[in-house]
């Protein structure tokens, strides 16, 4: 039997190759032909799933992003309305960080609820305690691992509750977002890690605004030392990412289980700095029954929620969206501020607060952003020079057809165009023939 080949090309948006199969008359080709469309179906299915997939990681990364600017939102919020009635700032702090034991109960929920092979709180508890060792969690490698990031964790929330008594909730959560900008310098002195022009000039907007948010009210009052807390609030950030990525994230389920090894060291071990603080009358609570115990608990509750969207958030959808959701609190803040405690902010602090926002864009860009940048302008430029050229093509066909109707032909000679009409002379066309 004759034999041939048949080549089938597959839709051009996922491969360029060939397919080559030998066909026969009758069912050889019949089959080949049923294996080709087969493969071009599992394709089509494959790139579909694909796609599905991205629109819902971008879709749950957008809700992430709506759920973590209003929870932390509310938490600073709710915090200016528990000084109205109770200024313990370290005791609030304490107080919020001890529910951080509630996210292994809510994890173990979200486990039995998600998964099939279900494991016992105890399994599930030995392996959130994985980056202690194979051999379990000892109280010394607990001490040793936790200790330094729940201190400097503290520090930050004690910090950042000192600077909302001195500032609006809009410039301390702006001057919060500089720490993006500490943590690209102090990669970039001592990590030694790529230089970005574009985030040198971030980081520099971002000190500009931080000097800017202490010249609004002068270099003295509260203003200077409420812009001086929240930058210590920030560096304190700073330090306790540096003390996660080296100590925590190289083990397994350290980043999940951060919460609640947190938690657990600040019940045992911090529990007695808020009972020294109240004996020394530095921070007198009066009686426990006269403690605002709503805006406590709601305090603790959104705080809570922050951390777990933080961390959860991570694995679920994209970390730039994680940073988003902390910038959009900045406007969620001040629209808060001008609503409701009809705060006026002056020109210098309004400026200040948009240096400071675009510092923190500019430093989420990715390290590959020109090349990337550069290559879609390369692009874009071919593709308009494609256009260009189609339609150039194009009107020669158009005023060839044109010239055709109305009698007219264009015949190349010697490089010069002889025109031949209805009232041409014979002569001419004898030569040209």
């Amino acid at each position: 039997m004759k034999k041939h080949s048949a080549r089938v090309a597959p839709l051009g948006s996922y491969s360029t190759q060939v397919l080559t199969c030998p066909v026969s008359e009758g069912e050889d080709g019949s089959e080949c032909h049923a294996d080709a469309l087969g493969s071009e179906a599992s394709e089509d299915s494959r790139s579909y799933q694909t796609c599905t997939l991205t629109l819902l990681k971008v879709l749950g990364g957008l809700l992430v992003v709506l759920c973590i600017s209003s929870s932390w939102v509310g938490t600073t919020q709710v915090i200016k309305l528990t000084f109205h009635s109770f200024s313990c700032p370290f005791f609030i702090s304490w107080f919020s960080s001890n529910w951080n034991i509630l996210f292994f109960p809510i994890y173990y929920s979200v486990h039995v609820l998600t998964t099939r092979d279900k494991q016992t709180p105890i399994q599930k508890f030995r392996e959130c305690s994985k980056l202690f060792g194979e051999d379990g969690m000892t109280l010394k490698q607990f001490v040793k691992r936790t200790a330094p990031f729940s201190i400097l964790w503290t520090l930050t929330n004690y910090l950042y509750l000192l600077a909302l008594k001195k500032l609006t909730a809009t410039d301390v959560s702006a001057l919060y977002c500089c720490h993006k900008a500490f943590v690209f310098l102090l990669s970039w002195i001592v990590l030694k890690d790529r230089f970005m022009g574009v985030r040198i000039v971030a980081a520099i907007m971002a000190i500009t605004g931080i000097v800017m948010m202490a010249y609004a009210d002068g270099f003295h009052g509260d203003s200077f030392v409420g812009v001086a807390l929240a930058v210590g609030s920030a560096s304190h950030r700073l330090s306790t990412r540096c003390c996660l990525r080296c100590s925590w994230q190289c083990k397994p389920g350290g980043g999940g289980s951060l919460p609640l090894h947190m938690g657990v060291f600040n019940l045992l071990f911090i529990s007695c700095v808020p009972l020294i603080l109240y004996l020394t009358r530095v921070e007198h609570w009066g009686s426990l029954s006269a403690l605002p115990w709503g805006y406590l608990c709601g305090l603790a509750g959104l705080w809570l929620v922050f951390n777990i969207l933080v961390h959860v958030g991570v694995v679920l959808t994209y970390p730039i969206l994680i940073s988003i959701g902390t910038l959009l609190s900045v406007p969620g803040n001040a629209a808060v501020d001008v609503l409701k405690h009809e705060v006026i902010f002056s020109v210098v602090r309004l400026a200040a607060t948009c240096i400071i926002c675009m510092g923190f864009l500019l430093l989420l860009l990715p390290e590959e952003w020109d090349s990337v940048t550069l290559r879609f302008l390369a692009n874009l430029a071919d593709k308009k020079s494609e256009d260009h050229g189609e339609e150039l093509t194009d009107s020669s066909v158009n005023g060839r057809s044109r010239s055709r109707a109305n009698g007219v032909v264009s015949i190349p000679w010697h490089e010069r165009e002889i025109h031949v009409g209805p009232e041409t002379h014979f002569s001419v066309l004898r030569q040209v023939s």
